[in-house]
């Protein structure tokens, strides 16, 4: 048997290898070893090299920073959009042509029409009768018409009262005086005469004279009822006045006002032109609408 491995060790050479192994030193050995180490080493860089890049797969791939979800309190934005104005097509445009619309009152017996242009601006005046609209063009025009008792032009108004009282059907009667209006400030005349317009007395004139009627004449007779009127303004010759006390609501507190306080102050300041009463006659002590 001893024979027979040696036989085959000459064969492949194994005597001599295992006569260099016993001869291979320890030192030498820790060499040997450590190339070959370098060069393990030296092969599986070359061979990653050269070898195709395996990406790792998707689910273990982290996401971007851009794709991670943001968990900061979201900011409020706020946008003022532009107001955007739409203009009505009348707004828009203007002709020059004379527009007129009419507004019949509450009772029926007076119209007032509105005017685009202005008949006496910055001032009113009141025309009691035909004989009162001399050298006014459009006065004298209106006052044709026989149903016409008073005429009332405030800067660009021009109010009509009929002599038969109550509910009338404004509209064919409207016609034929918005063509009067119309003719009229087409023609280059004034509403109002200018003999008037050269008269006019001041503002402060008007409203001193207005006081002096409230204080002795209006006042003084409106106390025995527990009223009391109030000068509120005056703008030109437009005079604003207020009713207070039992005047306040009062039933009969229009008849008043058109008989008795427009009669007082006309007479004592013939240059007064319209009156208002700006009086909340729902309230008080005996309201109208209560």
């Amino acid at each position: 048997m001893t024979s027979i491995l040696k036989k085959l060790s000459n064969m492949f050479g194994g005597s001599k290898n295992t006569e260099n192994v016993r001869a291979e030193s320890t030192p030498e050995k820790a060499t040997r070893i450590a190339e070959d180490i370098r060069a393990k080493e030296a092969l599986q860089a070359s061979q990653a090299e050269h070898s195709p890049t395996v990406n790792p797969p998707v689910s273990m791939t982290p996401p971007p920073e851009e794709a991670m979800p943001d968990h900061r309190p979201l900011q409020r934005t706020i946008i003022q959009a532009p107001m955007v104005v739409v203009k009505s097509q009348e707004a828009q445009t203007d002709d020059g042509a004379i527009k007129i619309k009419a507004e019949p009152s509450r009772e029926g017996d007076s119209c007032k029409f509105m005017v685009n242009k202005s008949l006496f601006a910055g001032h009113s005046w009141f025309f009691s009768s035909f004989e009162s609209a001399e050298g006014s063009p459009l006065a004298e025009k209106l006052f044709s018409l026989d149903e016409l008792e008073s005429l009332l032009i405030h800067d660009s108004t021009a109010t009509l009262t009929r002599k038969e009282k109550g509910h009338f059907d404004w509209k064919p009667m409207a016609t034929e005086i918005g063509k009067m209006i119309r003719d009229t400030l087409n023609d280059g005349q004034g509403a109002v005469g200018q003999k008037i317009v050269d008269e006019m007395p001041s503002e402060n004139v008007i409203k001193e004279d207005i006081q002096k009627v409230i204080d002795a004449e209006v006042n003084p007779g409106v106390a025995g009822h527990g009223g009391k009127i109030t000068l509120r303004q005056v703008e030109g010759n437009t005079v604003t006045i207020e009713m207070g006390g039992g005047c306040q609501g009062c039933s009969a507190a229009d008849l008043t006002l058109k008989q008795g306080i427009h009669g007082a102050f006309r007479k004592a300041v013939p240059f007064v032109g319209a009156i208002y009463d700006e009086t909340d006659h729902s309230s008080g002590q005996n309201p109208y609408f209560s």
